[in-house]
């Protein structure tokens, strides 16, 4: 880095803006194949969040993409950087004093685990963990059937691989629960570890 860069310190900080919005800010992350259900659960979990006074931002991977990452592909490497930019973001929005809910692909654990050290103590990580063959029954945007045919390369747990979480804060597996099950398994945890009312 430019050694003529410093970083700026400012008299309004994390702490007087998450004191003032009346929450502690955090980011849950959501992982998991396409299709696994991580759009869907974090519009759920963001309505439930909105509509109990939280103040709360939803990052969604392929929104993203139409903008702000929308000069990235789908390569190893533009995988990264696509979440390392998303990691930045939230970890902005945090500052903000909010509750960043995430919901990526992101299918390598280094990339992820580079963005929990981003927000040390306010990363929480959700694996939707619907198997691979539900989500492919699925199939949503038809990406599987073009992945199948060739005509789609480098696609998570076709040709490309996903990196199961180690020690995810949370699990869900959509196969078997619902939306709403899902959500309040996140819930949960929230209010277990103190960052919303039980």
């Amino acid at each position: 880095m430019d050694p003529n860069i410093r970083w700026q310190s400012h008299a309004v900080d994390v702490n007087a803006r998450a004191l003032i919005k009346g929450q502690r800010p955090c980011l849950i992350w959501l992982t998991g194949l396409s299709g696994a259900g991580k759009s869907t659960l974090a519009d759920a979990l963001e309505r439930r969040l909105f509509a109990a006074g939280r103040h709360t931002y939803l990052l969604d991977g392929d929104n993203l993409r139409h903008g702000l990452n929308r000069d990235l592909g789908f390569g190893p490497e533009d995988r990264r950087e696509n979440i390392r930019r998303v990691g930045e973001v939230g970890a902005l929005m945090l500052d903000a004093g909010l509750i960043v809910i995430a919901a990526f692909i992101s299918p390598f654990r280094a990339d992820r685990d580079l963005v929990r050290a981003l927000v040390p103590g306010r990363f929480i990580e959700v694996h939707v963990s619907t198997p691979l063959s539900v989500c492919e029954g699925r199939d949503p945007k038809g990406l599987y059937l073009k992945a199948r045919t060739g005509q789609l390369r480098n696609f998570t747990g076709i040709d490309s691989p996903f990196e199961v979480p180690l020690a995810a804060e949370v699990s869900v597996d959509t196969s078997s629960l619902s939306v709403d099950e899902g959500v309040e398994c996140i819930c949960r945890y929230l209010a277990a570890a103190g960052f919303i009312d039980a």
